[in-house]
């Protein structure tokens, strides 16, 4: 059974970088696609990005498109969300999720990690 353990948040300055991981065990991520989302207080969990088993990524939040970069390491099963220029606005508690296929829709993956809070502030 698939199980996933994030970390790497933390308080930043606004224009600082982030490194999440995303730490998978129980099975192998050459056969899963591991989705990144994000839940603001008081908002909706939004998909952002996710690699697939193939090792494709998409993008499904604009805001985040020339900021935001997903990668991979299979040996460690771990995914990585790379976090550049943080704004204020990405403040939120950061998940990975687990599934088959990619998708921006939360309700496709079945398999999610804790969370980690990333809070952008001076």
């Amino acid at each position: 059974q698939l199980q996933l353990v994030e970390s790497g948040g933390g308080l930043v300055q606004p224009g600082g970088s982030l490194r999440l991981s995303c730490a998978a065990s129980g099975l192998t991520l050459r056969y899963y696609a591991i989705g990144w989302f994000r839940q603001a207080p008081g908002k909706q969990r939004e998909g952002i990005l996710c690699i697939s088993a193939s090792g494709g990524s998409a993008y499904y939040a604009d805001s985040v498109e020339d900021r935001f970069t997903i990668s991979r390491d299979i040996a460690k099963n771990t995914v990585y969300l790379q976090m550049n220029n943080l704004k204020p606005e990405d403040t939120a508690t950061y998940f990975c999720a687990g599934d088959l296929y990619c998708s921006g829709d939360r309700e496709v993956f079945g398999t999610w990690g804790q969370g980690t809070q990333v809070t952008v502030s001076s």
